[in-house]
């Protein structure tokens, strides 16, 4: 609907501005600005109201802050393995007090699950992880909930959003589960669940706007108050920026360095960056969000095989934002991965025959083949003739994700850098030389001088323990050793006392030894007092980290038991996973315990926050 001065008391100049500013506004703003122009409208009344209409008013105002402060108290909890639900959970949680909502915000593990019976309103945000299992920080509640134990939820409200990556073959399992198991339980949904792919932005602001004018229903928020707030807050954002997922900062490249020999079988990148004056924040244990752009040889070589004008605009969002095709490609849409829902919103586009045939529940094998290593060029290649435009092609696309490395350096002996360890994807496939899109920017297209659009990702489920005299465990192997390398720097600082061994593994010792002169300078100086290392290569039978696990398992066993913190890093589906099954046989082995204890001990660990994963 558009203003028009005929209908309405606003001047020509003032219906433009509207009519550019409100099409463009979520319903969440909607309701605040209506609040916050009612409220004015109150206030001036009141300045000029006869005594029997302001007592009418108060009764009023007194009337509506009753039934405020009679609002139901929502119940935030999130399960998360990188920290993207987490971090959306806390913008969630400070949204809903500005609306003057009472909140309870907490990572499922932390929660009693018992209480689950005391809650009114629940909002459960959560990842999948591996082969459609909940998060490390979820399992506890999870099973909880699934269990006979659970109770009858005939009181609740509640709804779900779920994080995943459409690639997987379980995308958004969990959300899903927890979503089904709360309505058996008897639980009425606020708002419709949803899933998230790996751009969740948009669709997470639609779930909070559907959540939130549910919970209002149809009430007006008291925004009293609350002007001088949000002026002051949107004058210190204009005063200065606040770098985010959604701003990334544009950090400029300091050093890029192989940090692997000649010969080696691989390439591992050190970068440092540049942060002065970007004003963020990190402790070791956080990761670095990069987002990358595609290879330009790649989306010239899409254009050319579609026909396409590189230079035909194209809208990159829902606000029909328009950019040159050549630039969305290269900087917004993905082309290097290929989805099951991506091929099924494809197949619409084209006649062919073969592709409706792939995506047939019945084919489900061969589907799963055939994504395996394409990019959009096959699928073009392949599947054509593609008699569509350009926009009706990017129409289908989703964004390029940001990837997430684990920082690699401390704050506190490094002031505004940050230092990453990326590992350079190569591999062929299909009859063509594939690269990681953002191990190949970084590997081949990015110079010291150059600059990366970055954003901080916490993540308090990788961190340090509160006591420096608490002794640590880490187990990493290949660029899985970056974290450490971050906690060994910020222990070297703040004098930590406690004990520190490391576990590294790689492929050979005179090529692939990550960092190996600041590991033996630690050893040296104490910083870490011991270090096994496997190099898997140099002999004839392969040894890995968990090989020396093995050997040493007597003094690990002794380690855990004098209080240590033990964390693991690198590769979730092999060497996370191989790690675990070694960690319990040394359990039963070396503290006589059957397989059931063993796997509550290291339950226990979880829960005490005491064994700790970044895995990918």
């Amino acid at each position: 609907m558009q203003f028009q001065v005929m209908n309405s008391p606003f001047k020509q100049e003032q219906a433009d501005l509207l009519n550019q500013v409100l099409p463009s506004m979520t319903e969440n703003q909607k309701i605040w600005l209506s609040g916050y122009l009612a409220n004015s409208q109150a206030a001036s009344f009141t300045a000029t109201a006869d005594p029997v209409l302001e007592n009418a008013l108060e009764t009023e105002v007194s009337s509506q802050a009753s039934v405020q402060s009679a609002t139901r108290e929502v119940t935030i909890l999130f399960g998360s393995h990188t920290g993207n639900c987490e971090a959306l959970a806390g913008e969630i949680s400070e949204k809903l007090k500005q609306q003057d909502y009472k909140v309870t915000l907490s990572v499922m593990d932390d929660f009693k699950p018992k209480n689950i019976k005391k809650v009114q309103d629940l909002l459960i945000l959560t990842s999948t992880h591996g082969d459609g299992d909940p998060p490390d920080n979820a399992m506890s509640f999870y099973d909880f909930i699934h269990s006979k134990r659970a109770p009858v939820l005939d009181d609740l409200r509640y709804s779900v959003l779920s994080l995943g990556d459409s690639s997987y073959e379980f995308f958004c399992q969990t959300g899903k589960e927890f979503d089904e198991r709360l309505e058996e339980l008897g639980g009425k949904r606020i708002y419709p669940r949803i899933d998230c792919d790996l751009d969740f932005e948009e669709p997470a602001e639609e779930w909070f706007d559907g959540v939130l004018a549910t919970l209002n229903n149809a009430k007006q928020v008291n925004n009293e108050g609350k002007n001088d707030v949000q002026l002051a807050q949107t004058d210190k954002v204009m005063n200065k920026p606040i770098y985010s997922r959604t701003n990334p900062f544009k950090a400029e490249i300091l050093e890029n360095l192989n940090l692997n020999g000649r010969g080696s079988n691989k390439e591992n990148r050190h970068l440092e960056l540049d942060l002065e004056g970007a004003s963020l924040e990190f402790e070791p244990g956080d990761s670095l969000g990069v987002f990358p752009e595609n290879d330009p040889a790649l989306v010239a070589k899409l254009i050319e095989k579609m026909e396409w004008n590189p230079e035909e605009h194209v809208p990159v969002n829902k606000q029909r934002e328009l950019r040159p095709l050549r630039d969305a490609l290269t900087s917004t849409f993905e082309i290097t991965g290929l989805t099951k829902p991506l091929l099924e919103k494809a197949a619409q586009l084209t006649a062919n025959k073969e592709l409706n045939k792939l995506i047939t529940s019945d084919h489900h094998e061969e589907l799963k083949a055939y994504l395996y290593g394409r990019d959009l060029i096959d699928l073009v290649q392949d599947f054509g003739p593609w008699n569509v435009t350009a926009e009706e092609f990017t129409g289908i696309l989703r964004k390029i994700p940001p990837r997430l490395y684990s920082i690699a350096s401390s704050l506190k002996a490094n002031p505004d850098e940050v230092h990453l360890t990326i590992g350079t994807l190569r591999y062929d496939a299909h009859g063509r030389k594939r690269t990681g899109v953002c191990s190949g920017q970084c590997a081949e297209r990015s110079q010291p001088g150059d600059a990366l659009p970055v954003f901080i990702q916490h993540n308090s489920n990788f961190k340090l323990p509160e006591s420096p005299d608490t002794p640590v465990i880490m187990i990493g192997a290949g660029t899985g050793v970056a974290p450490y390398r971050a906690f060994l720097e910020e222990r070297e600082e703040t004098g930590a006392e406690g004990d520190a061994w490391l576990f590294f593994g790689d492929q050979h010792f005179v090529t692939d030894f990550l960092y190996q002169v600041e590991w033996q300078k630690w050893l040296r100086e104490g910083v870490l007092t011991r270090m096994d290392v496997a190099f898997s290569r140099d002999t004839s039978e392969k040894v890995y980290v968990q090989h020396r696990m093995r050997e040493k398992s007597r003094d690990l066993y002794q380690w855990l038991q004098a209080g240590a913190v033990l964390y693991v890093c690198g590769d979730e589906k092999y060497m996370a996973k191989d790690v675990e099954a070694v960690l319990l046989t040394i359990l039963q082995q070396e503290g006589n315990m059957n397989k059931e204890e063993a796997e509550t001990y290291l339950a226990d660990l979880r829960k005490q926050k005491r064994y700790q994963r970044d895995v990918y």
